[in-house]
């Protein structure tokens, strides 16, 4: 679904015609289903990507929440940052590390023949 096209202005009015007459109470998870649904729109394969990664960032977020120490939720805003641009760097760089490992490998004569994995940025996971 592109932003410029006629499904998204009909999506956006139905959500937000949604919001606007929901309870503040459910709001905020009628917002989050229906960006899974816009996300999983283009490719549902990958909700289980943003599904995570909305995992891992709401434990993070409690933990740091709960947190006391400065030194605690420091380490659990890495832990966050560290899983979200893991996954942004293994579906943007892995084939490029692949390619060139196997390069420098091969007049070596230790050539693997790396399968390159025909692995799609998903959409919006920068």
């Amino acid at each position: 679904m592109l932003f410029n096209s006629l499904e998204f202005i009909l999506f956006f009015v139905l959500v937000y015609g949604l919001y606007l007459v929901l309870s503040h109470r459910v709001q905020n998870l009628m917002l989050l289903v229906a960006s899974y649904i816009f996300y999983g729109w283009w490719d549902w394969r990958f909700l289980s990507l943003i599904a995570l990664s909305t995992l891992v960032d709401y434990i993070c977020g409690l933990k740091i929440g709960d947190s006391e120490s400065s030194r605690t939720r420091r380490w659990w805003l890495m832990a966050s940052m560290i899983s979200n641009l893991g996954m942004l760097g293994f579906f943007k760089y892995f084939n490029f590390f692949v390619q060139n490992l196997d390069r420098v490998l091969g007049p070596l004569g230790l050539s693997m023949d790396l399968t390159i994995a025909s692995i799609v940025l998903p959409v919006g996971i920068s």
